[in-house]
């Protein structure tokens, strides 16, 4: 229910402004009101993450591994976690077994966890390709599960395309090919801080699959919006210009209720002061712009509720620009996180 749910926002350091100044961390507050608190102070946080059948359940992906609260965010402690120092970017609940849990690194690794995310193991190093050379080490930005074989994952790298298991992440395939041709096209190619125009069909942010749509993936890079119908072999554009004047992918994610309602979030750029909460009703060949907000930074995530589909929040780059609605979209609230913080990089809800 709306009363029992908190919001999250997982903050860390700014894109091009080091003199800028701010807390970092999870910052957590009641959904109906209520004022935000610091939950997890002196840590960059990349991600929050609420476990979906356990919502007193809440992973932080942090610059020293993974953070965990037992009770809705109102304390943190670091998990028994194999490696100091590591950045992790996402986290995925295996639909089929809610103790293991999934949660992506960089440089490019794989945890898992068995026992609900209270110890961690490293599993085998992917071992993907180095596809482009960045200022900072590849991502695993986002993790999505094939609705009906647990051990089917596929993962979003920045800036290292898209890599998939079948085998619950003990070993990896590289999914890039098809994003690299689809570069040589003028319309995406994209060079901004690597060594290669293929850079910005490269730069995955999100991936997600439908159960109404089992067998398609849906991938958000800088470029846009594009889908795969054959596990990563091909990738075809969505052409989100068609909907929306901004196309920069940041975010996508599934309705958890409603597997035909998909919804990304648009920009202009990493570091914009433009974008738009798009929603698809019919899993992603049209869409619509659902938000009724003007946000001043990129919209850097998605937080959807496990249980409540009338729960929608976004989280936008600068100033804690944090927008939400309860009731389906018909009305929309600026819930700003009090500054000075540093850039919102995640929202969650639960």
């Amino acid at each position: 229910m709306a009363s029992q749910t908190n919001i999250y926002a997982a903050v860390a350091g700014y894109v091009g402004r080091p003199e800028e100044t701010g807390r970092v961390g999870v910052f957590a507050r009641p959904a109906n009101g209520g004022e935000w608190k610091h939950a997890l102070s002196g840590l960059e946080a990349y991600t929050v993450h609420v476990h979906p059948r356990r919502p007193e359940v809440v992973f932080a992906g942090t610059a020293d591994g993974v953070w965990v609260s037992g009770d809705r965010g109102a304390t943190f402690v670091r998990a028994e976690f194999p490696d100091r120092g590591k950045q992790i970017w996402s986290f995925l609940v295996d639909a089929s077994d809610p103790d293991r849990i999934y949660a992506g690194g960089s440089p490019i690794d794989v945890y898992r966890s068995e026992d609900g995310g209270k110890k961690w193991r490293r599993l085998p190093t992917p071992g993907v390709k180095e596809r482009a050379k960045a200022p900072f080490a590849a991502r695993v930005m986002r993790m999505a599960q094939h609705p009906a074989r647990a051990g089917e994952i596929y993962a979003a790298l920045e800036v290292n395309g898209v890599m998939r298991t079948t085998d619950g992440g003990e070993s990896w395939e590289d999914c890039s090919a098809d994003l690299i041709r689809l570069s040589e096209l003028p319309h995406l190619k994209s060079k901004i801080v690597s060594d290669t125009h293929a850079e910005g069909m490269l730069d995955g942010h999100a991936i997600a699959i439908s159960p109404a749509d089992p067998d398609a993936v849906l991938l958000a890079v800088r470029m846009g919006l594009f889908r795969s119908a054959d596990h990563g072999r091909s990738w075809q554009d969505l052409e989100m210009k068609r909907f929306s004047p901004v196309t920069y992918g940041r975010d996508v994610k599934v309705s958890p209720q409603q597997p035909n309602t998909v919804y990304a979030a648009l920009s202009v750029a990493a570091a914009s002061h433009d974008g738009g909460l798009y929603r698809s009703e019919d899993t992603g060949k049209t869409w619509h712009r659902f938000d009724k907000v003007q946000v001043h930074g990129t919209i850097m995530s998605v937080g959807l509720h496990a249980s409540d589909p009338d729960q929608v929040y976004i989280g936008a780059r600068y100033n804690g620009e944090v927008f939400g609605t309860r009731d389906g979209g018909a009305t929309w609230a600026a819930l700003p996180v009090p500054g000075p913080v540093k850039d919102i990089y995640a929202v969650a809800c639960g």
